[in-house]
């Protein structure tokens, strides 16, 4: 949070992500408990906002959040590996031309992201990780791939690794 200057997280639990089989996923309700015991901050609010909006897309929650709260400055945050496959999307294009990205490296993803189809779409709105705490006041399309502490697994096999599921 610090890195990125931001006050506030919004870790949004999606309820069923359209691209991975529904086989071995667990319940909206315990990934929801789970992502709160692991949050643990004052400033990072889990919620299950995709579920209150009814939304299946990213694109449709960021259209929700971008139009009902416009004088809020939001900053999509998401992993490396997302960044790999992104492309996949529903109408990916519309998320970088809507806010600005911060994608935190995964070791194993981190050749595959920055080789991947939206990194190489989107390679002149790349900024310099230096420059990642002002990322909350760049104009769309800007993203920032910012190298942190490193964990290879994915959120799905960690998710299985901790038993929350599997």
């Amino acid at each position: 949070m610090r890195r990125l200057g931001l006050d506030r997280i919004w870790w949004l639990v999606s309820p069923q992500n359209p691209l991975k089989a529904t086989t071995g996923m667990a319940s909206l309700e315990s990934r929801l408990s789970r992502a709160r015991s692991v949050a643990g901050r004052d400033r990072i609010d889990v919620s299950d906002l995709e579920r209150e909006l009814d939304t299946v897309y990213t694109v449709d929650t960021v259209r929700h959040l971008t139009m009902k709260l416009p004088h809020l400055k939001f900053v999509w945050v998401m992993g490396a590996d997302n960044l790999a496959q992104v492309s996949e999307w529903q109408h990916w294009p519309f998320l970088f031309e809507s806010l600005p990205i911060a994608i935190f490296d995964r070791s194993t993803y981190a050749r595959k992201a920055l080789l991947s189809h939206a990194s190489r779409f989107f390679a002149r709105s790349r900024r310099s990780a230096r420059a990642a705490d002002r990322l909350v006041y760049s104009a769309p399309p800007a993203w920032v791939f910012v190298q942190a502490g490193l964990h290879s697994e994915s959120g799905t096999s960690l998710r299985c690794r901790g038993k929350w599921v599997c």
